[in-house]
């Protein structure tokens, strides 16, 4: 059994290092050394909410994702990143910063639980779900090739006014990035049937338990995602 735990990421100390740990385990699996939002910083940004996923049993971190909150002052991962080859990334975020936004990133799951959806379904999902709690109404992403199709059926569509029509060689050069939005993260129209409607039982119910069914079967979940937001 998985517990998935959010919280404001100056709010928990000791939740954020297992999160780095973690996260940069993974990455080092796959040979990437350099990755904006692997960066530790964030750790100690106040517009920065953090879901952690750990094994009930053992305690294991085992996955997490981060939202950062676009502020107009610190710029989000994908900025820090795309700006390198493209500065356009400055204006887009700075656009829709009035109406409200951030940035979905620093996804990760453990090899433990490689193939159960943790990272591609489940936190994707929880993720999307506090935007309703952060009063975020439009949501960016960077993806890799495997979760694009994942990520536009949970309503993610391609921003293609940056990058090769959204797409950019990143974080080594064998690796495609392509950038992603949602527009409308309160009804989620470009969501398909089955994944909007779990994306809105997460936002109405932040507290409950649930088993769900991954690639490799089902899973049971306990989700708190109950953030304390300062009023």
């Amino acid at each position: 059994m998985l517990k998935l735990k959010a919280f404001r990421a100056i709010d928990d100390e000791a939740s954020c290092k297992l999160f780095v740990e973690g996260h940069g385990n993974v990455l080092r699996d796959y040979g990437v050394t350099k990755i904006t939002s692997a960066n530790a910083d964030w750790t100690q940004n106040p517009s920065v909410y953090v879901i952690l996923a750990t094994n009930k049993h053992t305690h294991e971190a085992v996955g997490g994702v981060r939202i950062h909150i676009a502020d107009g002052v610190t710029p989000l991962p994908l900025e820090n990143a795309i700006s390198i080859v493209d500065e356009r990334v400055f204006d887009l975020v700075k656009k829709y910063i009035p109406i409200g936004t951030g940035e979905l990133c620093g996804l990760w799951n453990a090899r433990s639980v490689a193939g159960l959806g943790l990272g591609s379904y489940f936190l994707m999902r929880a993720g999307i779900s506090l935007t309703h709690q952060l009063k975020l109404p439009t949501l960016f992403a960077l993806c890799a090739p495997h979760t694009y199709e994942i990520s536009i059926q949970k309503g993610f569509e391609t921003e293609k006014s940056i990058g090769k029509e959204g797409t950019f060689i990143y974080p080594k050069l064998d690796l495609i990035a392509t950038s992603i939005i949602i527009k409308d993260t309160a009804n989620l129209p470009l969501a398909i049937p089955e994944e909007k409607d779990l994306i809105f039982e997460l936002r109405d119910n932040p507290h409950i338990t649930r088993t769900e069914v991954g690639p490799k079967g089902a899973i049971e979940i306990e989700y708190d995602l109950q953030l304390n937001i300062d009023s």
